[in-house]
């Protein structure tokens, strides 16, 4: 197999690889729109700070056992936590 052959195998692979990113984190906001949702109708605050920092935790923790830098975890589910508090914050505006 030439070097080029196997680059496009490589990229076919992370091509594959981002679909399902993308499509994992629809779903995700999916479950977290819900979540906004119940918050708002029930009063409860958009975010849960001891939630958070259990899941940030829990993530560091499998990103260690995946081979993954859990720095980068931890500041990649930061972000998504912070657009999920966002999109409560909304719903409870009554924008969402």
């Amino acid at each position: 197999m030439s070097a080029h052959d196997e680059l496009d195998r490589y990229r076919s692979s992370i091509d594959n690889i981002d679909a399902v990113l993308i499509h994992s984190l629809a779903e995700r906001f999916k479950l977290t729109q819900a979540v906004g949702a119940l918050k708002a109708q029930e009063g409860m605050p958009a975010s849960d700070p001891s939630r958070e920092q259990r899941q940030i935790a829990r993530l560091r923790q499998l990103a260690e056992e995946s081979g993954l830098d859990p720095a980068f975890a931890e500041k990649f589910l930061t972000f998504v936590i912070a657009e999920v508090i966002h999109h409560h914050e909304r719903h409870a505006a009554g924008q969402g």
